[in-house]
């Protein structure tokens, strides 16, 4: 047992103290229950043996006394007579047997007939001498509890012995049908006594929190241990108004003495007031009382209103103490929420001056009375300042007034070493001037202005300087002036954070400023700066990059191409992305159209060229894998003819151009789409057609047509009736078109070209048919002179006479009719030898023995450029001659 117990006990202690509660009541209830039940049934059996015993004995007396028996003793056989009147009496008696019996012990009755006649076991000694018997004996019937009783005659004399028994079998039985019973109502009280046991335990948990014992005593040493040290004051005050406990803060906060626990609360020292109010019991909320010259906030909460004890708990805070650090702390919240307002608001843009301004708004008046924000003049275009004496720019100010002679807006201003300004830009740390009135140096270049400054109320300054990744860009001036106070040293660390914020964005605008210009200035010197001269043509441009956020530059590109013979190509391109790359990709396409222009070659042949440059640049490129490809870029090549008026057109993937006919009317012209450049694999198609005078070809790229809120169905409609009506000057249909077609702030680089085409009028052209004869050469030689006199250039005839004369002279020798000549007289003297032959002349330098070889060579010596242009039927070899300005033709 001892063992059981031992092994039970670790078990037990480990276990919350509810619970052990609850277990050993469990087991008590249980053992009490199981020794009642053994008690009640151990009764049961000797209260049924008893009444057994009883029962026997009264039916023994009662068969020995009843009439007859004693004359059926007497009887010559008394069994016959006394066997049934025995039966009878036992079944009626509910006993076991019922034996009558000669004082012998002689049977003349039994239950079975077969023991009539023979012994009775048990005693009958004490019977027969008249008394009476009561044992428990092991007869013929088994164990049974019986009474025998003698059966006396008249003269007292015993004449026969009756016996009367129960057996134990039916004693048992009569004693088991009780056992359910008790065994029932032990289980109803055990129940009963465990719900009564979980409910005291489950009450008790509620008190300890499923605690054991030894955490309850560790939790009390800690709660004793809070109690003391914690910096609030605790009072426990009972229903009678007694001082139940106090912790040690508030025995200093009160100031009470030693025995102050047990006494009444009127009689520890405790303030009138403060005395008042723990007597009453109320609850209270921070009510604030005077107790020992210290400024106390005291709650206080009824203990009884769960069902607790009378009393009241009070807490005591010494406000006096607390309201400093509570000072300092909403200092710093505010200050927390200046800094994250100022990361807020501080640099919405990628603009020096306007983040500039931004610094100056926030700051006033949360921070300062006035703000003035100077920048070193070179950030202002986007590069590091210098080092040496700083020439700072006023770019932001801000004041709560307006009449404060500060140094105004945009002034250039040289601090001296002695300013807060020139010794914070130097040194790169701030400068606190508290006292302003004490004109330590603050005061410098302008004395007089600084006088003034001072009598408006000025009195306190903080500079600090602008400073992000170790270079100072500018400094930024606080004033104070409506609070009498003067910074303080808080003031300067906060000053710091919030110019770092604020610096931290104007070098990002000072960067992106810098970049924005080299991709600017880039871009300005890839396009053209102005367009050439020539009469075919009457051009007007507009070129809009994208907005900053975009990059600021792009691809987009155009060009006015003069080409020999008088004509003109006009080019509109577009490179996919924005930036650097894209400007410079589009430098190199627009190169690349010059170069081939120069080859005279037709629109689709010359888009072909380009394609093929494309592929060949992504394919050198393709192993840098930051640079975007090339391949997407599209281009729209068109030439005009002022002397034919046809124009001939063909599109890599560019949008269709549109033409604007001198009655105002608005069509787009129907150019065979062709694939964008560096795809390959598709050919590309030109159309033709021939345009009035007066007439307006309108190129354009994807930006004026393309938005986010419209799809470029839409667009194009919209620029077909922006056009309409527009038959004016090229530049006022630029600034109609852009207005209808653009938002404020264009998402892409928008390049527009609008040319209203000229005429070359007969008067200033002349052609002539050649027989394949040499004899012919002489009667052209006097056409072109009869022409140039009649053009008034008869100074230039002999050189026209002498390059007709060897051009025609050498495509009679070399090549095939028809030849033909043609002379144009536009900003220069065009001359123009046509044939039959696709055979290119080639120029070669005469050795002094040859006779021939001369004539090209002379032609390239005379004119200011030839060349050789190709023809469906053969080709063109052609010179320009320079004109004098009186002598140029116009178009019409």
């Amino acid at each position: 047992m001892a063992g059981f117990l031992g092994r039970l006990r670790p078990v037990v202690t480990t276990r919350p103290v509810a619970h052990q509660v609850f277990a050993l009541q469990v087991v008590i209830v249980l053992l009490l229950a199981l020794a009642a039940a053994a008690a009640l049934v151990l009764q049961a059996r000797a209260d049924t043996e008893r009444e057994a015993r009883n029962r026997a004995l009264a039916v023994a007396r009662t068969f020995s006394q009843a009439p007859g028996v004693r004359g059926a003793l007497a009887a010559e056989n008394p069994s016959a007579e006394l066997q049934p009147w025995a039966e009878a009496a036992r079944r009626a008696s509910e006993v076991d047997f019922i034996v009558v019996m000669t004082p012998q012990g002689i049977r003349h009755t039994h239950p079975n007939p077969a023991q009539i006649g023979r012994h009775y076991i048990g005693t009958i000694g004490p019977a027969a001498e008249g008394g009476t018997v009561r044992e428990t004996v092991t007869g013929t019937l088994g164990p049974s509890t019986r009474a025998v009783v003698p059966v006396t005659g008249p003269d007292g004399t015993v004449v026969g012995l009756v016996s009367a028994g129960i057996t134990l079998e039916r004693v048992s039985e009569t004693a088991n049908h009780q056992v359910p019973l008790l065994l029932s109502a032990a289980g109803v009280a055990l129940g009963l006594s465990v719900l009564g046991t979980g409910l005291v335990s489950r009450r008790l948990r509620q008190q300890t929190h499923g605690l054991e014992p030894a955490e309850m005593t560790r939790m009390y040493e800690h709660h004793d241990a809070v109690l003391h040290a914690v910096r609030e004051g605790v009072l426990i005050v009972d229903g009678d108004g007694r001082l139940a406990l106090a912790n040690d803060e508030a025995r200093r906060l009160l100031d009470l003495p030693a025995d102050a626990e047990g006494r009444a609360v009127s009689a520890v020292g405790v303030d009138p007031g403060l005395a008042r109010l723990l007597a009453e019991g109320r609850s209270a909320t921070d009510e604030v009382y005077v107790a020992r010259g210290r400024l106390l906030a005291v709650s206080q909460r009824p203990t009884d209103r769960d069902g607790g004890p009378s009393g009241a708990v009070v807490t005591l805070r010494d406000t006096t103490e607390l309201q400093a650090l509570a000072g300092r702390a909403d200092v710093a919240r505010q200050r927390l929420r200046l800094l994250y307002d100022a990361g807020l608001r501080i640099g919405s843009r990628l603009d020096v001056v306007h983040t500039s301004q931004e610094l100056a708004d926030f700051a006033v008046p949360r921070f300062a009375d006035y703000v003035a924000v100077d920048l070193a003049e070179p950030v202002l275009r986007g590069e590091e300042p210098s080092q040496g004496d700083p020439e700072l720019r006023r770019v932001a100010f801000r004041g709560v007034r307006d009449d404060i002679p500060f140094l105004p807006l945009g002034e250039l201003i040289r601090f001296s070493p002695a300013t807060p300004q020139g010794a914070g830009f130097r040194s790169g740390r701030p400068v606190l001037e508290p006292g302003m009135a004490d004109f330590g140096g603050w005061h410098e270049p302008d004395p007089e202005r600084a006088r003034r400054v001072v009598e408006s109320g000025i009195h306190s300054m903080i500079t600090v300087p602008l400073r992000a990744r170790g270079v100072v860009l500018g400094v930024a001036s606080f004033y104070r002036a409506r609070k009498p106070e003067p910074f303080e040293e808080d003031d300067v660390a906060l000053g710091e954070e919030l110019v770092a914020r604020a610096a931290v964005s104007i070098d990002n605008a000072r960067r992106y400023t810098r970049e924005h210009v080299l991709a600017a200035t880039l871009q300005r010197s890839l396009l053209p700066r102005a367009l050439p001269e020539q009469n075919a043509l009457d051009v007007a441009h507009r070129y809009l990059p994208a907005q900053a956020g975009r990059g600021g530059v792009g691809g987009d590109w155009f060009d006015v191409i003069p080409l020999p013979g008088a004509r003109v190509a006009l080019v509109v391109g577009d490179v996919v992305g924005h930036g650097l790359h894209a400007a410079a990709t589009m430098g190199r396409l627009r190169t690349a159209v010059h170069n081939f222009s120069t080859l005279d070659l037709p629109p689709d042949e010359l888009l072909w060229h380009m394609d093929d440059l494309v592929t060949r640049i992504d394919q050198d490129e393709s192993g840098e894998v930051e640079t975007a490809p090339v391949t997407g870029a599209t281009c729209l090549y068109v030439v005009y003819d002022p002397s034919t008026r046809w124009c001939t057109l063909a599109r890599a993937g560019h949008l269709q151009p549109a033409v604007v006919h001198p009655d105002g009317r608005v069509r787009f012209v129907d150019v065979p789409a062709g694939p964008p450049l560096g795809l390959g694999g598709l050919p590309f198609e030109s159309a033709a057609l021939r345009l009035p005078p007066g007439s307006s070809l309108v190129l354009y790229t994807d930006g004026l047509v393309e938005d986010r809120h419209r799809d470029i169905d839409e667009g194009l409609d919209l620029l077909l009736r922006a056009l309409t009506g527009s038959a004016g000057a090229p530049e006022e249909a630029c600034d109609a078109v852009l207005r209808a077609m653009l938002p404020e702030r264009p998402r892409d680089d928008v390049a527009l070209l609008i040319a209203r085409t000229r005429a070359l009028d007969a008067g200033h052209t002349a052609a002539w048919d050649v027989p394949s004869d040499p004899s012919a050469v002489a009667a052209v030689r006097s056409a072109v002179t009869r022409t140039m006199a009649g053009w008034g250039l008869e100074e230039e005839a002999f050189v026209t006479e002498l390059i007709v004369s060897e051009l025609v002279t050498n495509a009679v020798r070399h090549a095939s009719p028809p030849i033909r000549v043609r002379l144009i007289r536009d900003r220069t003297l065009i001359c123009e030898v046509s044939d039959g032959s696709s055979t290119s002349p080639h120029l070669r330098r005469a050795a002094t023995t040859d006779e021939g070889g001369r004539g090209l060579f002379l032609v390239a010596r005379f004119a200011e450029r030839w060349g050789t242009r190709y023809t469906a039927n053969g080709k063109v070899i052609w010179t320009e001659q320079p004109l004098p300005d009186g002598r140029r033709a116009g178009g019409r």
